[in-house]
């Protein structure tokens, strides 16, 4: 089984809040295909640079607990885009660690 994890941004690089409707449909849709979701409200705060430009983000984390199949791996690799593209950013941070449910 994988856990798959992505890191939501708050703000947009502006500084403006992101809208409570792109978590909202974000979450329907993780739901539609895979079931279930687990959001820690927890902010969780980052650093990164690109093309030598620092970044500050604080950012909520989603999860998502799904078969290993190469089938859940692309959609993950897809739907990175669709995230970039709703929520304005350079990258969307999704992660993918075994896990074993007991």
């Amino acid at each position: 089984m994988l856990r798959f994890e992505l890191l939501l941004p708050l703000y947009y690089n502006d500084g403006r809040p992101i809208e409570e409707e792109k978590f909202v449909e974000t979450d329907e849709e993780l739901v539609q295909a895979f079931g279930a979701t687990s959001t820690e409200t927890v902010i969780v705060s980052g650093r990164w640079v690109y093309q030598s430009t620092l970044y500050e983000d604080r950012l909520i984390r989603v999860r998502i607990d799904t078969a290993d199949t190469p089938e859940n791996r692309t959609f993950f690799r897809q739907y990175k885009e669709t995230l970039k593209t709703r929520f304005a950013q350079e990258d969307i941070w999704i992660t993918a660690q075994q896990i074993e449910v007991i």
